[in-house]
């Protein structure tokens, strides 16, 4: 009887392809998480209970508790490779108990043989050549047969050997992890336990915070007004310009402005690359989405941005996201600094920069440096990003890439 077996390390492949996927997002999450760190360690002295801190406190929590929930996984698969190891480590055991046995019966009788009558005796004493040939043949089968048995019983005691590794290297491994993600849940609790206390005192704020979220809105209103009146601008020139004659400029079916062959490769290269744009800051997270929903913890607060507001690390560089052409400086009240950049027919719009560091018509490249991040009353270095095509304003999450 011959058994036929693979057991490698490898002979779970989708196991292996889920660990591999499992420990790139866990270094992901342990990457961002790093990054909340530094950032938030730069506003440490300074920081005031206030939306913003709370925003960025909320993110940290959702982030670490994704953290916890990775580790909880990566748990749950150790347990399973420990359960696959230990069926294999019993199937091996049970093979190699069938091969020693076929063999032990093949050396019981072989020595039978060997007793009644010589190899030779038995081979020679063939009554013919047809006879003789196939007693010739069963001893060499006999023989190869013995040999396999042999060679599968050292081969198998060696896989055993190395499953036994295997399943004390991957127990050891489940404890290792184990120990991570309780100090990490752990963290997780203290977290919470700070986003509540924040919470608690804000909510004593309520009428404090609606007044700040009125005077915000205006300001916004303010700054929108003046995003449209630039591209309003640009549209009007551009109009102007196809009314030339002999001119090149053309407004093709589904664009909201007429465009050279230039501009409309520009504009159609900015839509081909929408989820794929760099961030405008290098390091960072987003505190407040674009859109119009309630507090994801202060009841009772609504929230309301045309653009998203990122929080990185004191004096870090502001970066155009795409080519383009900046068509616009200014100062808002409440947003500092602005500038619109214009790509095609779409505008990206930077505001709360210390510094600009371009100048109207200037060309820029993707991830050039427009100017410095600004950092408000509370400590907070933030950045706020709008997406616009034409005078229709976008999510900008959905352009740049996620993290």
């Amino acid at each position: 009887m011959l058994l036929v077996f693979g057991l490698g390390k490898d002979a779970f492949p989708q196991t292996k392809k889920s660990r591999e996927d499992l420990e790139r997002e866990k270094a992901e999450v342990q990457a961002r998480l790093r990054e909340f760190d530094a950032i938030l360690k730069q506003t440490t002295a300074t920081k005031r209970t206030s939306i913003g801190e709370l925003n960025a406190i909320t993110q940290q929590f959702q982030t670490q508790s994704r953290l916890v929930t990775t580790l909880d996984r990566e748990v749950r698969l150790i347990n399973q490779e420990i359960q696959e190891t230990e069926r294999k480590i019993e199937m091996q055991e049970k093979q190699l108990k069938e091969l020693k046995a076929e063999y032990a019966r093949m050396i019981y009788n072989s020595s039978k043989l060997n007793r009644g009558l010589s190899i030779v005796a038995f081979v020679f004493s063939s009554a013919n050549f047809n006879q003789l040939y196939m007693r010739l043949k069963y001893l060499k089968q006999y023989s190869d047969s013995r040999k396999q048995q042999a060679e599968q019983i050292v081969k198998l005691t060696e896989q055993l050997a190395e499953q036994r590794v295997l399943l004390d290297e991957r127990k050891a491994e489940k404890e290792v992890v184990l120990a991570e993600e309780k100090t990490e849940r752990e963290k997780l609790e203290n977290l919470r336990k700070n986003q509540q206390s924040v919470v608690n005192t804000l909510s004593r704020k309520e009428r404090d915070i609606q007044k700040q979220i009125t005077a915000t809105k205006k300001q916004q209103e303010q700054l929108n007004r003046m995003i449209k009146a630039a591209i309003e601008e640009e549209i009007r020139l551009a109009e102007a310009a196809a009314r030339k004659e002999n001119s090149t400029t053309t407004k093709k079916a589904g664009t909201s402005m007429p465009m050279t062959p230039e501009a409309a490769a520009l504009s159609s290269s900015f839509a081909g690359n929408r989820g794929k744009l760099p961030w405008p800051v290098e390091t960072g997270f987003i505190t407040q989405r674009y859109g119009t929903y309630p507090h994801p913890t202060l009841k009772g607060i609504t929230l309301d941005s045309d653009g998203i507001d990122i929080r990185t690390q004191p004096n870090s560089n502001v970066r155009a996201v795409f080519d383009g052409v900046v068509t616009k400086i200014t100062t808002i009240p409440g947003y500092g600094n602005t500038l619109i950049i214009k790509h095609g027919e779409y505008f990206t719009m930077y505001s709360r920069l210390k510094t600009i560091t371009v100048k109207s018509g200037q060309e820029v490249k993707a991830k050039d440096i427009i100017g410095q991040v600004a950092t408000n009353a509370e400590g907070q270095a933030e950045v706020h990003f709008q997406t616009w095509k034409g005078l229709q304003i976008m999510d900008p999450a959905t352009w740049i890439t996620s993290k």
